[in-house]
């Protein structure tokens, strides 16, 4: 088949166990990462490796965040798509070696994306809702407001928190 699953296991900054798991689907280059937060929702993120597209979906909300991929993004991946080829099911981080970065991703809320420009795995997944392209941002200003972050975790021990605010239309 395809399709292969990888779970990551670590420790986040507060001590506490996460897992992810992201499935990876050889075929069409699409890896789809499941990150579950402390408050059980699970966000999805999908990464279009054909299309060189990074899409974001909260599950408690019914939007999607779209962007272009970056190299840095193509390289965190790329350590899934080798693993999957090793046949790695599972893998753990070791906190000590882990290097964290935060990433800050302005929504531009006026611009709703068409749904047919984006190929078929994002269509899936944003499936009749809104999707709206994000750009990388400094960080919010003092009157922005910081929506919520996610914390992604890749097998080359680099885990980067996502946090997403809206841009002042």
């Amino acid at each position: 088949s395809f399709f292969q699953i990888v779970r990551i296991s670590f420790q986040d900054q507060s001590g506490s166990l996460v897992n992810q798991s992201a499935l990876v689907d050889k075929q069409k280059e699409v890896v789809t990462y499941y990150v579950t937060s402390q408050t059980n929702h699970t966000t999805a993120v999908l990464f279009d490796l054909q299309n060189g597209l990074l899409c974001y979906k909260p599950d408690n909300q019914d939007t999607c965040f779209l962007r272009k991929m970056e190299s840095a993004d193509l390289e965190n991946v790329q350590t899934i798509l080798n693993m999957s080829k090793h046949k790695v099911n599972q893998f753990w981080l070791q906190g000590n070696q882990t290097r964290y970065h935060t990433e800050f991703l302005g929504v531009l809320g006026r611009n709703q994306v068409e749904p047919l420009t984006v190929g078929k795995p994002l269509q899936t997944l944003c499936d009749r809702i809104p999707i709206f392209w994000v750009r990388k941002a400094q960080g919010p200003g003092k009157q922005r407001l910081i929506y919520f972050c996610i914390d992604i975790c890749f097998p080359n021990n680099i885990c980067v928190s996502v946090c997403f605010y809206y841009l002042p239309d």
